[in-house]
């Protein structure tokens, strides 16, 4: 899977290892979870709907979002790093990233798009590394 604002891929483990397995390789490069959003959770709780498992983690480098935050003040909009794990109808298990990438030219900022691809090619080896 990509587009203009994400990459990501389908992996061949159930919901809660793809859930550990994220976590575990965001912190090998350097990542924290910030937030963790049930959304299935909150849909049948608020709205009593029924959908596959769907998380959506707030991923964080500090050492990153200083970097980024010195450069533009007003990229918190774009923080943290959101990934997502989801099951789709099928059964199969899906994890997405948000391109971090694209910071540089929704800012416009040239200090501001280095900073989002280096995060780019850390997020991709998490990625291949599932």
């Amino acid at each position: 899977m990509e587009n203009r604002y994400g990459f990501g891929k389908s992996v061949a483990m159930s919901f809660d290892e793809a859930m550990a397995k994220v976590t575990a390789e965001l912190q090998k490069e350097g990542f924290g979870i910030l937030t963790e959003i049930d959304v299935a959770g909150t849909l049948k709780k608020k709205l009593d709907h029924d959908m596959p498992p769907y998380r959506i983690f707030g991923a964080c480098n500090p050492e990153f979002a200083k970097r980024a935050l010195t450069a533009e003040p007003s990229i918190g909009l774009l923080l943290p790093c959101n990934v997502v794990i989801r099951q789709d109808a099928a059964g199969t298990v899906q994890v997405e990233f948000l391109d971090p990438g694209m910071m540089g030219q929704m800012t416009g900022n040239p200090g501001v798009g280095p900073i989002g691809n280096e995060v780019r090619e850390k997020l991709q080896r998490v990625m291949r590394a599932l």
